[in-house]
């Protein structure tokens, strides 16, 4: 394999039968960025990029390039985190417990915190999740082997939300740690490994990792694949785990293997009937609409915004409430207006989300990716846009 981006680029391009221009007016990119990016001074290049490169070279992503897609965080988002990180690895010191925890108000707690990751709270889940990883840690060393299996399955979920808030907040380390230590205490189960799994996928795809992400989704679907006439849990599990892979596969252009995963994902919604909360992943949802979420999300992708809102005004008209991390939804509505020109439409979507999710938003690199294509086409941006540009971290 060549040794950077650049050589890689270069290789595909000339196999291609493509000049510099060629590979520039196909991709929709200009010919100085193909020229930086073969000369490797372009910088890192997003996920975004290479997918229009390897559609038009008829290349995966993965084979041009193996850079993460992922910003690193500042010094100031490392110090925040930081009490989350040592609970995660049991390095945090705490005072001593007036009481040694157990395993009901333990689970008390965490239902508490449960709402905070989906609603995009995540301030007020990191102050709350040092006291409860240590106290799930005690829970667990001093529960007896009968109790052992609830305390760790607890402790599981716990390290899985902590898992996520790490993943949201770019903490990839600490994220991969905590996904691991999860997996170690749901081991017994099956379905609460693959939870872990799936987030875990999640956690790969975000950082630009699709061939692991893909191969993980997939490995685990294949293991835990269920009859049809099983169980709505069984099915959801399975079916989450391939609507991972298609998000995998159709970042990494193998739109084939894309589309087959969600066709799988699509059976699993059929045997389940609606979405519905895991009681295995409680933070997790499952059905129909989640598998439309999916369809849209690759739709644009594929650059099809026409097809994106048909989707959503599908959802729409189900009237069934969105499922949780369907916010990400609302971002490829928004991408999906930006293609089509439809300029205040998409400003409307994103400050009704700045106000609903304000949090979550400003770790969005695709929220911030959205603004800087609607500011770059307005010669003077209005005041909405220049508060969205502040909400999301887009220095203008």
């Amino acid at each position: 394999m060549e040794s950077s981006t650049g050589d890689r680029v270069r290789t595909a391009r000339k196999l291609a039968g493509l000049t510099q221009r060629e590979l520039a007016d196909a991709s929709g990119l200009a010919l100085i960025t193909v020229k930086k990016i073969e000369q490797d001074a372009y910088g890192s290049m997003r996920l975004e990029t290479a997918r229009r490169l390897a559609v038009v070279l008829g290349v995966t992503v993965t084979r041009l390039t193996t850079e993460p897609d992922a910003p690193v965080p500042g010094p100031d988002s490392i110090l925040r985190w930081e009490p989350v990180r040592r609970a995660i690895e049991g390095t945090a010191r705490a005072a001593q417990p007036e009481q040694e925890p157990t395993l009901a108000g333990v689970q008390s707690a965490f239902s508490a915190i449960r709402p905070l990751l989906p609603t995009g709270r995540f301030a007020e889940l990191g102050a709350v999740l040092p006291g409860l990883l240590r106290d799930a840690d005690a829970l667990v060393a001093i529960s007896p082997d009968g109790a052992q299996v609830r305390a760790r399955t607890l402790r599981s979920h716990v390290r899985q939300v902590a898992g996520a808030l790490m993943l949201h907040t770019w903490q990839f380390a600490a994220a991969d740690q905590a996904f691991a230590l999860a997996l170690e205490d749901a081991s017994v189960n099956a379905l609460k490994a693959a939870s872990v799994i799936d987030e875990r996928c999640w956690g790969l795809i975000r950082q630009g990792r699709l061939t692991e992400a893909r191969e993980l989704a997939t490995g685990w679907a294949d293991r835990i694949e269920p009859r049809m006439s099983a169980a709505g849990e069984q099915l959801a599990a399975w079916g989450r785990l391939l609507i991972r892979a298609s998000a995998a596969a159709i970042r990494d252009n193998r739109p084939g293997e894309a589309d087959e995963a969600l066709r799988g994902a699509r059976m699993a919604a059929a045997g389940t009937g609606e979405d519905f909360v895991l009681p295995h992943s409680p933070w997790h949802v499952f059905g129909p609409i989640s598998v439309a979420v999916a369809e849209a999300e690759n739709a644009m992708i594929r650059d099809r915004p026409l097809e994106v809102l048909s989707i959503a005004a599908r959802i729409r008209s189900a009237e069934i409430a969105i499922p949780r991390g369907a916010p990400a939804h609302r971002l490829d509505v928004a991408d999906a207006l930006v293609a089509l020109r439809q300029y205040p439409e998409a400003v409307t979507v994103l400050r009704q989300m700045q106000q609903d999710r304000p949090q979550w938003l400003a770790q969005q690199r695709h929220a911030a990716d959205i603004v800087q294509k609607i500011i770059d086409k307005r010669r003077t941006p209005t005041q909405e846009m220049l508060d969205l540009a502040a909400a999301v971290g887009l220095p203008l």
